[in-house]
């Protein structure tokens, strides 16, 4: 049973190419749109990376563009993995100085970072004293939360253990439940989930016909566990956005049916 679990908008595939079907992100006007009607539809969790290509600038943009009504909204972000303009090619550098460059330049694009997650992010590299330092760099910049994006046990463990970090991402869908104990781990530690590619980057729904009852399993299977956090689906399409937003009412309220 799922705890106080919000729907969350992962901004990759607004940056980048990216999913299972390798789809190209929109112009940035449709991103802007795209990012505003998930505003106006309750949506308050933005995640992004500087490893997404174009997203994290035109977050920014958009924050800039309404700033009176952005401080309700989560913006989170990580640290860790790059992204390389000219060969379109995403890389991971995890030296102290790589990680205070490409925070700085998080800050300058997006204005503000409420959650800083360490992005590839896995024991050898929480338990470096680079990444250690990068964090007290952060919270000299005025950064209070932390988490780290995983994608093995090992690395779970460490973070919820660590008593730094206060979220904790991962991948978990029907085909890929790996990190099923990674969920029990955080509740332990008092620590929020963030689960991506909750659709399997697209493998899990259908290309035609009704997608719905494989949306809403997709997410009722993640829902039956206990956290709190968010469910982040990614994605470049206000008509999928909109069918996101719709599986996830489904799927809650038949969990509270079951509970």
């Amino acid at each position: 049973m799922n705890g106080s679990v919000c729907l969350g908008l992962g901004l990759l595939s607004i940056g980048r190419a990216w999913g299972y079907r390798n789809g190209f992100p929109p112009p940035e006007e449709d991103a802007l749109a795209l990012l505003e009607h998930a505003v106006s539809q309750g949506i308050t969790v933005f995640d992004t990376a500087p490893a997404y290509g174009t997203s994290e600038r035109i977050l920014g943009r958009f924050l800039r563009g309404r700033t009176s009504q952005a401080s309700h909204l989560t913006i989170a972000t990580k640290m860790g993995e790059h992204w390389n303009a000219e060969e379109h090619a995403a890389f991971t550098d995890h030296s102290y100085d790589a990680l205070c460059r490409s925070l700085d330049q998080s800050l300058e694009r997006l204005g503000r970072i409420d959650l800083l997650q360490i992005h590839k992010a896995s024991a050898a590299v929480l338990a470096s004293k680079d990444v250690e330092r990068a964090i007290a760099y952060a919270r000299s910049s005025g950064v209070r939360n932390f988490g780290a994006s995983v994608s093995d046990l090992d690395a779970a463990c460490l973070a919820c253990a660590s008593g730094t970090y206060t979220t904790i991402q991962f991948p978990y869908n029907r085909l890929s439940a790996a990190l099923r104990p990674a969920f029990d781990m955080a509740l332990s530690a008092g620590m929020d989930v963030f689960v991506n590619r909750p659709f399997g980057m697209g493998e899990i729904v259908p290309n035609e016909g009704d997608k719905m009852p494989a949306m809403q399993d997709a997410l009722t299977f993640i829902l039956h566990q206990s956290f709190k956090g968010a469910i982040l689906t990614g994605t470049r399409s206000l008509r999928h956005l909109d069918e996101s937003i719709t599986a996830f009412s489904k799927a809650s309220a038949s969990i509270n049916r079951i509970y």
